[in-house]
This record gives C-alpha cells, sequence and structure tokens, in this order.
C-alpha cells in the first residue's frame, strides 16, 4: 500500500517542481512579474488559483472532519463561505484589479493600500506588513499541519524509529520544502499554474470519493446513512443556536480580507474578463465544497456501518482513502489533500515574502534596490516565513481548522472592511485606515485571548471572533474618516 501511494506522490512532488521550473524561464526577472506574472493572467487561470489557495488543507480534513462530528448542521461554514465568494468577486475583484493597476501599478495590497491614501503611506505599508506576516505564519502552519497529519497517519511505518524523525514531523518538511522551491523558482506564475493544477486533482478527488463511499464496497448507498447513531445527523438546525448559526455564516466575511485570495484579482489580464473568472471560479468552489461535505457525511455513514474506530475526524478522508482505493489511486487522493495544503501555503508564502520584500526591506533597508534583488530577496522571505510556519506547526496535537479560523478572522475583520471602504467610499482617510486595520487585527487577537470564541462570559457557547472584529474595524474606519476628513489633503 505504502509503495504504491508514494509513487504517484512522487510523480505528484515532480510535476510540481517541474512546473516551477517551467515559470522560472517564463518569468520576467522583475517584481511585477515574480509578485504578480506581469498581470497577464486569463480568467480560467484566475479563477482556478483563487478557488485553490483559498480552499487549503481544512477543504480535506476540516470541513469533513466537522460534518463527520456534527452532521449536515456543519454545512453553515460552507453556505456563509459561498455567499461571501460571490459577493467578493463580485464587489472586490473588478474594483481592486482596475484601481491597483491605476494608483501606481501597485504590486502588493500594503502598496495598493499606501497608494490609496498617501497621507497615511508608511504607517498603512509598515502596519498592514506586520498583519500579514503574522497572521500567515499562523496560516501556513496549518496547511503543514495537513501535511503532517497526512504521513503520520498513511505512513506510520515509513521512517525507522532511530531516525528519531517522526512521521508527522517528515510530512510537515515534505510539504514544505517541496512548496518553497516551487515558488522561489517560479513566483506568482508557478503558484497560479500549480493551482490550476492542484485545483482539478481537488475537483475530481472530491466528486469520486463520495460516491465510491456510498455505493462502492462496504456502503449501501443512502441507507447506510440512517445507520448513523447522531441525533438529527442530516438536519442543517440540529443542536444549533442563533449564535452558532451567526459565527458559522460569518466566514464568508473573512473574504473580502484574504491577502492571498485578492491579489489573484489584480493579476487578471483584463477587467472586462473578470464575469468569466467569476463563474469558472463559483462553480468550482460549489462542487469542491458539496464533495467535501458528503465525505464528512459519508464517512460517517461508513465508519458506522462497517464498525471503524476513527480517532482524529479530521483524518476521515486519509482513512477512507487507504480502505476503498487501489494503492495508486490512494496516492492520487493524497495527491488531492497535499494539493488543497500546497496551494495555500504557496500563496501565503509569496504574499507574505512581496510585503516584507515591498513593504520592509525596500522601504527601509534597500531603497534602490535593483529589480534582480528585490526578486533574490523575496526568494530569502519566503524561506525565512516557512521556518516559522514549521515552527508553528511543530506539535501534533495541532488542529488543522483551529489554526484556519483564528488566521482567517484575523485577516478578515484587518483587511475586510479596509477593503471594501477603500474600494468604494471616497470619504474614507488614511487615518480611517490604520484605524481599522489596527483595531480588526487587536479585537480578534484579544477576543481569541480572552476565550470568548470558545465561551462568552455567563454563557456556554462563544461567538467566532471575525464577527466583533469586523464590526469594530467597521465602526472605526467611518469614526476616523470622519473626524479627519477637514484634515485630509486636498490631492489625496
Amino acid at each position: 500500500m505504502q509503495t504504491g501511494s508514494l509513487v504517484t506522490l512522487t510523480l505528484y512532488f515532480v510535476l510540481m517542481l517541474a512546473i516551477g521550473v517551467y515559470a522560472w524561464w517564463r518569468t520576467a526577472d522583475t517584481s511585477e512579474g515574480f509578485l504578480l506574472a506581469g498581470r497577464d493572467l486569463s480568467p480560467p487561470v484566475t479563477a482556478l488559483s483563487a478557488g485553490a489557495s483559498d480552499m487549503s488543507g481544512w477543504l480535506l480534513l476540516g470541513l469533513p472532519g466537522a460534518l463527520y462530528l456534527a452532521g449536515l448542521s456543519a454545512a453553515w461554514i460552507a453556505i456563509g463561505l459561498v455567499l461571501g465568494a460571490w459577493a467578493n468577486w463580485l464587489l472586490v475583484a473588478p474594483r481592486l484589479r482596475a484601481q491597483s493597476e491605476a494608483l501606481g501599478n501597485s504590486l502588493t495590497i500594503p502598496e495598493f493600500l499606501a497608494n490609496r491614501f498617501p497621507e497615511s503611506a508608511l504607517a498603512l505599508r509598515v502596519a498592514s506588513a506586520v498583519v500579514i506576516v503574522l497572521f500567515f505564519a499562523v496560516y501556513t502552519a496549518s496547511g503543514l499541519v495537513g501535511g503532517g497529519k497526512l504521513f503520520e497517519t498513511a505512513f506510520v511505518t515509513l521512517l525507522p524509529e532511530e531516525t528519531g524523525l517522526t512521521p508527522y514531523l517528515l510530512g510537515v518538511w515534505i510539504t514544505a520544502l517541496v512548496v518553497l522551491a516551487y515558488v522561489a523558482l517560479g513566483g506568482f506564475l508557478a503558484v497560479s499554474l500549480t493551482d490550476v493544477v492542484q485545483g482539478v486533482i481537488m475537483f475530481v478527488a472530491l466528486v469520486a470519493m463520495p460516491l465510491v463511499v456510498l455505493f462502492g464496497p462496504g456502503g449501501d448507498g443512502g441507507a447506510s446513512l440512517a445507520a448513523v447513531d447522531v441525533p438529527g445527523f442530516l438536519s442543517l438546525t440540529e443542536g444549533l443556536t442563533l449564535l452558532g448559526v451567526v459565527s458559522a455564516v460569518t466566514w464568508g466575511l473573512g473574504y473580502f480580507g484574504q491577502p492571498h485570495i485578492i491579489v489573484r484579482f489584480m493579476a487578471l489580464k483584463r477587467v472586462e474578463d473578470m464575469p468569466v473568472a467569476r463563474r469558472i471560479g463559483m462553480s468550482w468552489m460549489v462542487v469542491c465544497l458539496l464533495g467535501a461535505i458528503g465525505v464528512g457525511i459519508a464517512g460517517r455513514a461508513y465508519a458506522t456501518r462497517n464498525g471503524i474506530a476513527v480517532e482524529d475526524p479530521e483524518t476521515i478522508f486519509i482513512i477512507l482513502a487507504e480502505l476503498l482505493f487501489h494503492p495508486l489511486i490512494t496516492g492520487f487522493l493524497f495527491a488531492a489533500l497535499l494539493a488543497a495544503i500546497m496551494s495555500t501555503v504557496s500563496s501565503q508564502l509569496l504574499v507574505a515574502s512581496s510585503s516584507l520584500t515591498e513593504d520592509f526591506y525596500r522601504l527601509f533597508l534597500r531603497k534602490q534596490a535593483s529589480e534582480r534583488e528585490a526578486v533574490n530577496a523575496s526568494r530569502v522571505f519566503v524561506a525565512l516565513v516557512s521556518l516559522a510556519a514549521i515552527a508553528i506547526a511543530w506539535d501534533p496535537d495541532s488542529q488543522v481548522l483551529g489554526l484556519v479560523a483564528h488566521a482567517w478572522a484575523g485577516f478578515g475583520a484587518a483587511f475586510g472592511p479596509l477593503m471594501l471602504l477603500a474600494l468604494m467610499w471616497d470619504r474614507m482617510t488614511g487615518a480611517g485606515a490604520v484605524a481599522g486595520l489596527v483595531t480588526g487585527a487587536g479585537v480578534v487577537a484579544l477576543w481569541i485571548a480572552l476565550g470568548w470564541d470558545q465561551a462568552l462570559p455567563g454563557m456556554g457557547e462563544g461567538l467566532y471572533e471575525i464577527v466583533p472584529g469586523f464590526i469594530a474595524a467597521w465602526i472605526a474606519i467611518v469614526v476616523v474618516s470622519r473626524m479627519t476628513a477637514a484634515a485630509r489633503p486636498a490631492s489625496a
């Protein structure tokens, strides 16, 4: 079993590295070439790249695990995400593509904000770069945890004990090093092209897995769902409270502020292509989310019917892949899991390194750095952020969905209201932008530190931290902008 799966996985890794080499050959040795692929992406590549970079390891680990435990009521997260992604494509995408090029040909989100609000350019670039690097270190770590869980579950006997390296840590290191290699080689083009391949692999796996689980060996079609010993397992409302629904649906708010997703919009060749990209991206997303829901629901039914003990619900996709498929197909399904992980990790590494290069290195250390020097600095920063993420992911008891939830909320609250209002409200000021950025990130961090995401004072359940963070950031932007509008330079 391990040999066949490893053969397929090895081929997958070789393909990713080959794409990285190809992108390195095609990419101009300039910041725009390395960070945005020259703003020359087609609608299908933009759509699948945005989708694949969005749907990280939580799509095949965290979401199916939540459905496995709680039943269909956990699908409210997916419902909120679909609504949020659609609004993001409609409201943010076309405006950001047009304005980022018009305002000084901005290459990063911090640079766009600095060009949009020149009176607070330095504060915005520094504050946004700090938030991006800190939260992306956590977000990237969640992906590496997923890679570690794959090797820990599927390749338990891969390493002799005397090596001192556990299968979990081997998975973390392999995932990180392969991503690091093709990102450092080919930059944004490599990330985008690998996203397309990874998006197709994820799509096929998530369509096939639930069907095989229900109708393949050991399954009994829809009848086996009745065997699940959880009350209201197939109900969308069973056991849910108002706070629970709000916490789940408001995941969709995070889309407006995810730098690794919205930067895709900046790279599309023409603004006029955005509707086509939106239709492709949303269709891909809906099918993949339905597949992930199906894996969790059908997986619980299969485990119940066949008496299979599942210690970690987040590994149900891995367990089913091993039990039901030929080793070579199992390797393909593992590649789909790694595709979900690596497509997001690569995007996050590139955005974090671009912020460190454009908003720190070229801003403070080497203002006259050449284009080639800036690209090489980006490659160094990719490696440094990777090492930080590996350190965070070192604990094998980490939960993918928990890490993703915190990072998603941090970005959504810090950048979500900021991007929406910056693109759509002419009266917003630089001081308001800084206030919203700091307030959103600060409220999310405080909410988590106080444990209110788990249980509010005097209550038995918590509220997802993106809700107070998003609201507080929006209020801060509006209030401070109105207070400082009179002092804003006339040319701003």
